[in-house]
């Protein structure tokens, strides 16, 4: 079973996101922070990861760039409410596999995790 790491700080979309998830078979975890979400990512082996980029602590930019410069390769999907295609391509070109703005239908962030994990 793939495991996913959710990186929200908002607990309810966060626990939207998870029970959909493992209703469709996913093991998750929930970091509420990005300093949090890169000492999970550090410390266990996750197959993807749903990032915010609007995170306490540390932003979601922050984490991506840490966790690629240390050779982390599962695939970062950026879940966020920016709708900016400079952004768009900054993440991608950061290192992201995809971007998904919310507010989004959950049947779309299932096919992009099933297609990144395929």
């Amino acid at each position: 079973m793939n495991q996913i790491l959710i990186v929200e700080d908002e607990a309810r979309l966060a626990a939207f996101v998870e029970k959909g998830l493992k209703k469709n078979g996913f093991n998750t975890v929930i970091a509420e922070d990005g300093e949090q979400a890169v000492y999970l990512a550090q410390s266990s082996n996750f197959d993807l990861m749903l990032l915010d980029l609007n995170l306490p602590v540390k932003d979601g930019w922050t984490v991506l760039r840490e966790l690629r410069n240390e050779g982390k390769q599962f695939p970062i999907i950026i879940v966020t409410a920016i709708v900016d295609e400079g952004n768009k391509t900054a993440a991608l070109k950061a290192g992201a596999n995809d971007y998904i703005t919310k507010p989004f239908r959950f049947q779309d962030l299932l096919a992009r995790v099933r297609t990144q994990l395929s």
